[in-house]
């Protein structure tokens, strides 16, 4: 199972999302990829990921987490055991998120809201302060990203498997290029 977790204020209908949701059906395996539209609420989210992936389990679970899906990724696979591939992940998403305080707007529905202090409370919760068993992961990261150092993603994830690419932005140009080492690990 491939779950990909998308970031703020995102949705499945991301680039990345789509691209990779195609990749799967296009190699005959649709069945094993889920992609939620995740809830405003941290708690919310890691509610309705966990609600859907444990129950399918036997077999194994790959997050592939973008920005704030990233952060969600590893504190499940903290929890679970479970692979995570990381793109551009937020890294103590309560500290770097607190300047996103206020009305917020979805790239993708429209739809306006308000992040708030307890939604950086449910953040907070979450975070792993350090990983355990950095073989579980994968970080892609581009130094180009505008929205968050990947320096910062590059030090937390010291340990695991890394392919930090040069230029690029916070989307992460030609996620497409790395969808076989993704399904690899």
């Amino acid at each position: 199972m491939i779950a990909y977790l998308h970031g703020f204020n995102s949705s499945p209908a991301s680039g990345k999302a789509r691209q990779l949701g195609e990749h799967m059906a296009a190699i005959g395996r649709a069945a094993d990829y889920y992609c939620p539209a995740l809830p405003n609420s941290p708690r919310e989210a890691i509610a309705l990921i966990e609600t859907e992936l444990v129950p399918r389990r036997p077999g194994p679970v790959t997050l592939v987490g973008s920005s704030l899906g990233g952060f969600y990724a590893t504190y499940l696979a903290e929890k679970h055991g479970w692979k995570a591939v990381l793109v551009n992940p937020a890294v103590h998403a309560h500290i770097l998120m607190r300047g996103a305080l206020g009305p917020q707007k979805n790239w993708h529905s429209g739809e306006t809201w308000q992040f708030t202090a307890a939604h950086l409370a449910e953040l907070a919760a979450l975070d792993v302060p350090t990983i355990t068993q950095p073989e579980r992961y994968l970080l892609l990261t581009q130094s180009g990203d505008e929205v968050i150092d990947y320096r910062d993603a590059v030090a937390y994830y010291a340990g695991a498997t890394q392919i930090i690419e040069d230029g690029g932005n916070h989307g992460f140009t030609g996620f497409e290029r790395h969808f076989q080492t993704i399904l690899d690990f």
